[in-house]
Parts: C-alpha cells; structure tokens; sequence
C-alpha cells in the first residue's frame, strides 16, 4: 500500500507540472485568439511567441510521463478511463498535434493569408486541449467511469461536474500565462505588455474563482461524499489555493511581480492536491478501484518509483539548464524582449529563418528523448523482474 501511494504521488506531482507549465503555454493561445486584429494584436501575439517558443514542446514530456506511469501502475483503471473517455481524449490530443502546427507554421511561412490561418488553428487548438482535459478529470473526479467500461460513452463527458471542469481548465490556464507573461513583460522593462497581461489575468482570476466556487456547490448536489472529503481533510488545500490566487490578484493590481509566478502556480497546484486529497485512495470514484487493489505487481511499482528517482537526477538538471537559458535571455529571439519599444503595436517582418544553432525546441526534444529512453528501460527492467518473481 505504501508503495502504490508513493506511485500515486508520482502520478499527481507530474500532472501538477504539467498542470503550471504546459497550463500556461495553453493560456497563451487563449490570449493569443482574443488579441485582436492584425494590427492592435501583432505585439501582445509577438509577445507570446517570443516568451513560449524555448520551452513549449519541452513541458509536454510531463505529460508522457503522466500517461506512462498510469499506464503501467494502474492498468485496469487506465484501460476503464481510455476506452469510456475516448472521445475527449482524442480531442485533446488533437489539439495538442494541432497546436504545434500552427504554432510553428505561423513562425515559418511569409504569407500573411497563411500566417492568420496557421494563427487561428493554434490559437483555437489551443482551447481544446484544456478543456477536454477538464471534461476527462471532471468525469472521473464525479464518478462517471466504471471499473468494467466496455464502450466510449458521451453522457461521461458531458454532464454539468464535466462541462464545469472543462472551462475551469481553460480559464486557470489563462490565469497561469496571464501572470506569467506579465512578470516576463516585467522583466524585460515592457510596461506596456505587463499591464496588457496583467489585466488579462485578473479577469481570468475572477473567471476561475467563480467557475471553482460554482463546481463545489454542484458537487455538494451531485456528490456529497467527495464534497465533504474537500471541505473536510482537503480543506487547506482549498484555502491555499483560494489565497493564493487572491494574493496573485492583489499583486497583479498593485504592479508588483515579485513572487506572484510561485503564487500562480502555488494556487493551481493546490487545486491538483486538493482532488488528490479528496478522492484518496480511490482511483475511479463509484468503484470498488483504489491505490492498492488496482494496481501493478509489486515489482512493477517499485521500478515505477525507480524511474521517478531517475527523472528527477536526469530530466531535472535538463529542464533547470533549459529555464537558466530562458531566464538569461539566451535563447532564439528572447533579446528582442529588451529591445522593443513599449510605443504603440505595428505588425512586424517574418522573422529570418533560424540557423542550425539557433533552431527552437533543441533543448526541449533532447529532454523528451532521454525521458523516453528512461521510461523504456525501466518498463524492461520491471517485465524481467516480473518474470523472475513468476508475476
């Protein structure tokens, strides 16, 4: 049991880092599609590429990492939640595959005519994914997957805890690229962008709050047994997450970015923790699954804890010497951020092609590589000692 709760953990730290990293790169896309015109949007959307394009495909890993473990630690649970939500998550995952497309297509081509259309698909993309997600944990935080799920099912999805969840995603992604754009803009002296965002992700603040109050008190109605678990163990977590983003709020109206990126990201993840908390030891609500029963062999946890040990010595230097580079500047175009006038937004040249050295995304397909190779190994590891404890 020890074990299958440390795996657990594993599970929801990485969705919480996919959560306040790739959340925020999805939030950029939002902003990115309420911008405007070509003309009064063409410097928050340069804004945006320049401040995503060194890390955005790096913070999917989290995401892969997510999939594998569940995949492989909690089997059943992880067949029951793909084959009933099927539909979303081909939703989202579609989104993310067009995402990236239009994300680096716009980037490339000359045409303006295919530069707003590369721009309307990743910005449009960019909302399906979260939400889709939120409509996935919606359905499973309220019950809607069974243990034995022999076909997709729409009603899972699509009730009001799914639909809530669904655009409560969406707008706690805005909030987390809201603020961290605008501590960015503040940080490179852009007065004009940190005010821009900073507004933005007050209105999000306030969309997210309501949408979290509103999905507590339906769920009191729907369900009130994980109700009572979030006001009950979970509720520090539910207060830390409300200060949290009240605080980010209050700094956001003063003009004050010190620390408001850890409180985002504080707040989002107590939110994470707070579900966790809540639903512990229960994997699939309604069911008989939990943490223990549903799990792998022993064998295969432990190796599953292994690998989270190896990621944190590999994957982890990579993602701080990443961030190190974003931080200083470094990296393809960020000199552009100092360099910018903070007068009135005209639409700027395509940038030239980048040279070999200078090609976004090297860094981050690396880290996405030695992931890969690292899940590969410890999933070969456990099947062989599977086999020797004749499991």
């Amino acid at each position: 049991m020890i074990v299958a709760a440390a795996v657990g953990a594993i599970l929801l730290a990485s969705v919480t880092l996919y959560a306040v990293l790739g959340g925020a790169d999805f939030g950029g896309g939002l902003w990115d599609l309420l911008a405007g015109g070509d003309r009064r949007g063409a410097a928050p959307r340069q804004f945006i590429d320049e401040s995503i394009t060194p890390v955005w495909e790096a913070n999917h890993v989290w995401l892969v990492f997510d999939l594998v473990i569940f995949w492989t630690a909690f089997p059943h649970a992880f067949a029951a939640v793909m084959l009933t939500l099927a539909l979303p998550l081909w939703l989202a995952a579609g989104g993310i595959v067009l995402r990236g497309a239009g994300f680096a297509f716009r980037k490339e081509t000359r045409a303006l005519g295919m530069q707003r259309a590369a721009g309307a698909v990743f910005a449009f993309s960019s909302l399906l994914t979260p939400f889709f997600m939120g409509t996935v944990v919606g359905a499973i935080a309220s019950g809607q997957v069974p243990a034995q799920a022999t076909h997709a099912s729409l009603a899972a999805w699509t009730g009001v805890i799914p639909l809530m969840t669904g655009f409560l995603f969406t707008s706690a992604c805005g909030f987390l690229a809201g603020v961290y754009l605008s501590w960015e803009a503040a940080r490179s002296g852009n007065q004009q962008m940190q005010v821009y965002f900073a507004r933005r992700a007050q209105a999000a603040a306030l969309v997210t709050g309501a949408l979290s109050l509103a999905a507590l008190l339906e769920l009191n109605y729907l369900d009130p047994t994980l109700f009572g678990r979030l006001t009950g163990r979970a509720l520090p977590l539910v207060i830390i997450a409300g200060v949290c983003g009240l605080a980010a709020a209050g700094l956001l109206a003063a003009g004050r970015p010190a620390g408001i990126r850890v409180l985002a990201a504080l707040g989002v993840a107590a939110v994470i923790w707070g579900w966790g908390v809540a639903q512990y030891p229960v994997l699939l609500p309604g069911t008989g699954m939990t943490l223990s029963n549903a799990g792998a062999p022993h064998a295969t946890l432990v190796a599953v804890v292994v690998l989270a040990i190896i990621v944190v010595l590999l994957i982890g230097p990579s993602f701080a010497l990443l961030f190190a580079l974003h931080g200083r500047h470094v990296l393809t175009g960020e000199h552009l951020h100092a360099a910018r006038p903070a007068g009135p937004a005209l639409a700027s040249p395509p940038p030239a092609p980048a040279g070999p050295a200078e090609r976004p995304g090297a860094a981050s397909r690396t880290v996405a590589i030695g992931l890969a190779a690292t899940v590969a190994l410890a999933r070969v590891l456990a099947a062989r000692r599977d086999r020797r404890t004749g499991r």
